[in-house]
């Protein structure tokens, strides 16, 4: 079943519908998010409301565009809104979580055993760095270079002007290139 018809189930009150986009966006909806809350769980239960949401509001998109950014948007707004009550929380226990990074996600299928060294070590720094970013700015960051969204694209999703969504965009690259600032530089007593 296409997209279109998918929705127009939806819009018809048939469930049925919501299985086509499931399959279509669920993957890319749950690592999206997962990259800005840091938790899979949490992740998998921002989509599902997603998706529950977008089943009860199908009244208000406009079948005209397409279902992907509409939906994503508000995947990686739940997100954000997630990831920034994680911050102001204390964790009582020492929460501990399992990495998985860009690097994990994209990564080869099949890594040689050099690689595989050298991937988890990147894998472990960017997970790292992309937590100290603010939410917002982790926000701008997946949107744009995981999701391939343009500028113009990020401050319709994000809507706020788009010179926010540079200034989002510059602080977050300068220190994300501070932090991995370490992998790429040479070991002192090596020259490059």
């Amino acid at each position: 079943m296409e997209e279109q018809q998918a929705i127009a189930l939806l819009k018809r009150g048939d469930i049925g519908g919501l299985e086509t986009l499931v399959r279509k966006y669920q993957v890319q909806a749950v690592r999206a998010a997962d990259l800005i809350v840091r938790d899979r769980a949490l992740a998998e239960d921002i989509v599902q409301a997603a998706f529950l949401r977008a089943y009860e509001r199908i009244g208000q998109f406009d079948a005209g565009r397409p279902f992907g950014p509409w939906f994503l948007r508000s995947v990686v707004n739940d997100a954000v809104k997630a990831a920034a009550r994680r911050e102001r929380q204390v964790p009582l226990d020492g929460e501990a979580r399992e990495a998985i990074s860009l690097a994990d996600l994209l990564a080869d299928p099949a890594p040689g055993p050099g690689e595989l060294s050298e991937q988890a070590e990147t894998r472990q720094a960017i997970w790292a760095a992309l937590g100290e970013l603010p939410p917002a700015q982790r926000a701008a960051i997946v949107l744009r270079y995981y999701l391939d969204l343009s500028e113009a694209e990020l401050a319709g999703e994000l809507a706020c002007p788009p010179g926010t969504v540079k200034w989002r965009l510059h602080t977050a690259r300068e220190r994300l290139r501070a932090l991995l600032r370490p992998l790429w530089s040479p070991e002192p007593g090596n020259k490059p």
